[in-house]
């Protein structure tokens, strides 16, 4: 099989590549830094800088890549948690996603043979923040900036569906791993004897183990019923103080010097009140009904087998 992957060389793009090597694919990572070599004979680098019209021998090596493609993943754009929450970054953010999906769709629309599935990335900030709701694949859009910009996101990958590719839009909560990604930086405070829930404790923290992120993202592609949004969150979510205990738990670190809300807004600005202090408790619902099986579903087995 061949797959092509935008964003492949981040936190979640890296692992992925890796996984599906393993698998014996063939796997093309469009990125705007390619490197000389790779780690894997199964895996290679081909330029890629998205554009709001791009040149046709640009469009043209892009769609030589996608054609025929088993699955592209589109993982592309700039991280929320990269910089501060200006006016500017959030313009970046929005335009770094909806480009590079613009991109991606004119260049399946020039294949020969679009891909057979489209995986879109997302996220669960679409359905915005609501403490009185769980949120599952049926929810309308939120109206704050992430829901708005997931929306926008989302709505550039649609096309596909008329070229006769099988589109996933894939809403991923908060992955956990040691080597980057929200963890690293929420496990920081308790290597120094200082950690806790951040703000109240009491927001809802959907989250999921990287391999299962891995896993499901595998499984939707293999599995030709899926389409349409699909939850990455692990079936069970926590409140930030079970977040902060079960991290004292696995790291033999005190969990109860919280950080209080003004204080991280000071630090990072609106993504503090967004991202880290409202929360949202989403749940995998289509995933569970089409028998996907999390190898993580609680999170004290999901930081043991991390830090374990």
């Amino acid at each position: 099989m061949k797959l092509v992957i935008a964003g492949g060389t981040g936190f979640l793009g890296k692992p992925l590549v890796e996984h599906f090597t393993d698998r014996q694919f063939q796997v093309v990572v469009l990125t705007r830094k390619p490197r000389a070599a790779s780690s894997s004979p199964l895996a290679r680098d081909v330029a890629w800088s998205p554009v709001e019209t791009p040149d046709p021998a640009r469009l043209d090596a892009w769609a030589r890549e996608i054609d025929g493609a088993d699955a592209v993943i589109n993982l592309a754009g700039a991280g929320l948690a990269d910089r501060r929450w200006s006016a500017q970054y959030k313009r970046e953010m929005l335009r770094s996603r909806t480009l590079a999906t613009r991109n991606l769709v004119a260049a399946a629309r020039a294949a020969t043979t679009p891909p057979a599935v489209f995986v879109q990335g997302s996220a669960i900030g679409y359905y915005g923040t609501n403490p009185n709701h769980t949120f599952d694949e049926s929810f309308p859009p939120g109206d704050d900036f992430l829901g708005r910009m997931c929306v926008a996101w989302e709505a550039e990958a649609h096309p596909l569906t008329a070229l006769g590719s099988r589109l996933v839009i894939l809403r991923s909560g908060i992955a956990l791993a040691a080597d980057g990604g929200a963890l690293q930086q929420m496990a920081r405070p308790f290597k120094f004897f200082v950690g806790g829930p951040l703000g109240s404790g009491a927001q809802t923290i959907s989250w999921i183990h990287r391999d299962d992120w891995i896993a499901l993202l595998d499984w939707a592609i293999e599995n030709s019923a899926i389409s349409g949004p699909l939850n990455a969150t692990a079936p069970e979510p926590v409140t930030g103080v079970e977040m902060a205990s079960a991290l004292g738990r696995v790291l033999h670190r005190p969990s109860w010097l919280a950080v209080p809300g003004f204080a991280l807004r000071i630090l990072v600005g609106e993504m503090a009140t967004v991202a880290l202090l409202q929360g949202q408790r989403v749940v995998p619902e289509r995933a569970r009904k089409q028998g996907f099986v999390f190898r993580y579903t609680d999170l004290d087995s999901a930081l043991t087998a991390i830090y374990g």
